[in-house]
């Protein structure tokens, strides 16, 4: 069964608004990955006490385990704004230009399949992760010139499935990696148990250990099997 059509009666809209409900909103609510957590709050409580924007962090592993949770948890915590987007609707530089100059200083900006950045794209976010700027080119052609355009210190979050793609200067421009792997049968019975709840459904231990069984370690499909 793929997992991204493990329930696809499911209206896109409708299960996009299902993963906001049950989306928890801190790392209190959020079940699991105790050393990733750990890891977190310590590089949340040290940018908090230097006043400066968290380092850029990198997620990467298998679909529906939490990144996009993670990163909207950070933003939470730290009490910014977060700007999402994902690589393929950056077709163009001046549509990343366009998000990086309109970060307030210490905001998110969190790019969901970032392997998918096309190279045009990716080559604006070096100096911008690196120097919090960027070269914007003027009249193209023989007679090109560049600006320099500050940029305010911002935190960017990527999300990928496929860490392998991504270029190595993008990759080391991330000062912390996070790998998420698959979640244990009693952590996902954890989470049935929360969503049933949530949703004001009525479930028996034994269903929600059946559904924690049969969902390949992944939330996601935890939540869709318990709408079935």
């Amino acid at each position: 069964m793929n997992e991204e059509n493990v329930y696809s009666g499911f209206p896109q809209e409708n299960e996009r608004a299902l993963e906001n409900v049950l989306r928890p909103g801190s790392f209190a609510e959020f079940i699991g990955r105790p050393s990733t957590i750990q890891n977190l709050k310590t590089w949340i409580e040290g940018a908090k006490l230097r006043r400066e924007a968290l380092d850029h962090i990198l997620f990467s592993g298998p679909p529906g385990l939490g990144k996009t949770t993670l990163a909207y948890i950070i933003a939470n915590e730290l009490q910014v704004n977060i700007k999402p987007t994902s690589g393929p609707a950056l077709t163009r530089p001046r549509d990343l230009v366009g998000l990086l100059t309109n970060l307030q200083r210490g905001d998110i900006l969190f790019i969901d399949e970032i392997h998918r950045l096309d190279v045009r794209v990716e080559e604006y976010l070096y100096t911008a992760m690196e120097d919090f700027f960027i070269s914007i080119i003027i009249d193209p052609g023989p007679h090109s010139r560049s600006i320099k355009m500050d940029l305010n210190r911002f935190t960017l979050i990527g999300a990928t499935t496929r860490e392998g793609l991504l270029a190595p200067p993008l990759r080391s421009r991330f000062q912390i990696l996070e790998r998420l792997d698959f979640y244990t049968t009693e952590e996902l019975r954890q989470i049935v148990w929360n969503s049933a709840r949530t949703l004001g459904i009525g479930i028996e231990d034994e269903a929600a250990v059946l559904i924690a069984s049969r969902c390949r370690g992944t939330p996601r499909v935890a939540n869709r099997f318990l709408r079935r």
